[in-house]
């Protein structure tokens, strides 16, 4: 694997897949720290500093240190295995701007959905969304906080609504290996996902 910030912007001539996955999740959940960890180029990000038109309208109770907010997307690269590589583009977080998944989401074969535990109600609307752009395949990853409570995988899936067969990930967006792995498991189920309805079919 290709290591983070590595000045090699171009991919192995090994390459044979290309597969985009999209990363979504609640305002603050951790998805810009999340690809800027894995990328193994330099992240495109579209922060703006956040200003007083926010208050009132971005939740930011246990994110009182949070300065920035993405306004369009994230965007990074991460080589899997000498043979595929992934593109992630990384949505904002905020209602106001989940226009903009209809055009990130397109031809996406897999979605990382982030879930912050102390915030979990952001996550309902989020996972409510991502029903609207089809069927494709997701898994959950849980980005541990410092202050983070622990629940067991079954309270979460029940929590969240989520089916059985759903992935539910533990994660440190900060840690690349973590952040890594999160993802191995969603490309992993996609391609089960893709199997079995090729079967099916």
């Amino acid at each position: 694997m290709v290591s983070a910030g590595s000045s090699d912007r171009y991919l192995p001539s090994t390459v044979q897949q290309a597969v985009k996955i999209l990363v979504v999740g609640d305002f603050g959940v951790g998805k810009t720290t999340l690809i800027g960890s894995v990328s193994e180029i330099e992240p495109l990000r579209t922060e703006e500093n956040m200003t007083q038109a926010s208050v009132g309208v971005d939740d930011l109770a246990g994110l009182e240190s949070k300065t920035t907010t993405t306004v369009a997307m994230d965007f990074g690269r991460v080589t899997l295995s000498p043979r595929v590589a992934l593109y992630l583009f990384g949505t904002p977080g905020q209602r106001r701007f989940w226009d903009l998944w209809a055009g990130l989401a397109e031809g996406a074969v897999g979605v990382l959905v982030l879930v912050d535990t102390r915030r979990l109600e952001g996550s309902f609307e989020v996972l409510d969304q991502l029903e609207l752009h089809g069927d494709t395949p997701f898994a959950v990853a849980i980005n541990h906080f410092p202050d983070s409570r622990h629940h067991s995988t079954e309270q979460l899936r029940q929590a969240l609504d989520l089916q059985p067969q759903t992935p539910i990930i533990d994660c440190d967006a900060r840690d690349r290996s973590s952040s890594v792995q999160a993802l191995i498991t969603l490309v992993e189920y996609a391609s089960r996902t893709l199997v079995a309805q090729e079967v099916s079919s």
